[in-house]
């Protein structure tokens, strides 16, 4: 075997990560109306809401992180706060978390919340609050959630806030009471499932940056997309499975190579 063939199986199984790429594939309309969301709000300092949904492997979080880091320079004189709501211990716990961030003295109960409100509505820079997961917020009554939401319609507000979560119903089905205030909706952006051609798109350009012969057939990659596009359209799950792939192939020639025969007829 020619010396650089381990190697071609590592750079394919690199650029099948499932990190955030330079261009995000098929998600062209999404990022178009991130970025233009942002720009609106944060650098038109108007304040504002945006419901992001999808299901998981749909690119929200990785297109959410692309724009951001596109507009990194543009946003500079705003401040950013990026949340993972899965790692609160409680719904009420955005609360003390973003008073952390925002360099708030610690409060409690309807202080903080109250402090946090003094400190949004006073004169200074536009926050973006970006809350991945945002469904984990869910509580009895919903009071986090409405909290968060009607923050930037509070007069003199200067917060942007963006929420990402799986369930596409999440504001009608938890926030109704907020459609009784049209200003106070948050915009709504889905991403569906990734479709097959997409799917295969996105294969095609990963394993198209490893050098020399193609590491998996053509007719593979389109009938893994096939699979996944049938049944969640989930681009991660997509990648993991070519991954597994390489891997097994990889191991099948290390097993190929030790059971040659050694040169001379040695055993």
């Amino acid at each position: 075997l020619p010396p650089h063939t381990g190697t071609c199986y590592q750079q394919a199984k690199q650029v099948l990560h499932t990190a955030v790429p330079d261009q995000l594939q098929g998600r062209e309309r999404e990022t178009r109306i991130l970025r233009q969301f942002l720009r609106e709000h944060v650098l038109g300092r108007r304040p504002g809401s945006l419901y992001v949904s999808g299901a998981p492997g749909t690119g929200k979080t990785a297109c959410l992180s692309r724009v951001l880091l596109d507009c990194k320079d543009e946003l500079a004189r705003s401040r950013t706060v990026v949340l993972n709501c899965m790692a609160l211990s409680s719904p009420n716990g955005i609360f003390p978390a973003l008073a952390q961030h925002l360099g708030l003295p610690v409060a409690t109960g309807r202080e903080r919340v109250q402090s946090l409100e003094k400190h949004l509505t006073a004169q200074g820079p536009m926050v973006l609050l970006v809350l991945d997961e945002l469904d984990q917020l869910e509580s009895k009554g919903q009071d986090v959630l409405y909290t968060l939401f009607e923050w930037p319609q509070l007069p003199g507000s200067r917060l942007v806030l963006v929420g990402l979560a799986n369930a596409l119903d999440l504001t009608d089905r938890s926030l109704a009471r907020l459609r009784a205030h049209p200003a106070g909706s948050p915009q709504l952006l889905h991403f569906p499932p990734y479709t097959k051609e997409q799917l295969t798109h996105i294969l095609q350009e990963r394993l198209g940056q490893v050098a020399g012969d193609p590491v998996l057939d053509a007719a593979a990659l389109q009938f893994c997309a096939r699979k996944v596009s049938a049944v969640s359209g989930d681009a991660r799950k997509a990648l993991d499975v070519c991954r597994r792939a390489v891997e097994v192939v990889e191991l099948e020639v290390r097993g190929q190579t030790l059971l040659k025969p050694l040169p001379g007829g040695e055993s």
